[in-house]
C-alpha cells in the first residue's frame, strides 16, 4: 500500500471514550422515550395521566435517574482518574441492569424498537464498564 494513502491512527484518550460512550447512550435513552410516543395509547395516556410517570415524585425521580448519564459524558472528563473510574463501573453497572430489565419487559410488536435500544444501550454500557475497568495504571 502506498505510504501517502495511509491515515494517522491517533490514540484517543480514555476519558474521550468514555464520554462518546455516555453520550451515545444518553442519546438512545433520548430516542427510544421519543418513538414510544408513537406506540399506541401513549398520547391518549399522556393526556390523560395515566401512565407510568403520573406523580410529581415519580417525575423527579426519573429526572433524577435520568440525568446521571447526561452528566456521566461531562464528569467523565474531569474527575481524576480512580473516582471517574469508580463512577464509570458504578452506573455503567446499574444502568445495563436497568435497561436488561426494560429490554425484557418491552419485547412485543409495537415495542420492538425498545427492545433493540435497550440491547445497544446494554452493549454501550458493558463498554463503558469494561473501559473504565481497563483502565491503565501509572
Amino acid at each position: 500500500m502506498n505510504q501517502s494513502a495511509k491515515l494517522e491512527d491517533t490514540p484517543v484518550n480514555i476519558k474521550i471514550i468514555l464520554a462518546g460512550l455516555w453520550t451515545s447512550v444518553t442519546l438512545c435513552y433520548l430516542y427510544g422515550d421519543y418513538f414510544e410516543l408513537y406506540t399506541p395509547g401513549k398520547a391518549k395516556g399522556l393526556v390523560e395521566g395515566s401512565n407510568l410517570l403520573d406523580s410529581p415524585m415519580k417525575l423527579f425521580f426519573a429526572s433524577v435517574v435520568l440525568a446521571i448519564p447526561a452528566v456521566m459524558v461531562f464528569l467523565s472528563l474531569i474527575l481524576k482518574p480512580s473516582v471517574n473510574r469508580l463512577l464509570n463501573i458504578i452506573f455503567g453497572i446499574f444502568f445495563t441492569g436497568v435497561m436488561i430489565l426494560i429490554g425484557i419487559s418491552s419485547f412485543s410488536d409495537w415495542y420492538l424498537f425498545y427492545t433493540f435500544l435497550a440491547a445497544l444501550e446494554c452493549m454501550i454500557t458493558i463498554l463503558i464498564v469494561k473501559y473504565a475497568w481497563q483502565w491503565k495504571k501509572v
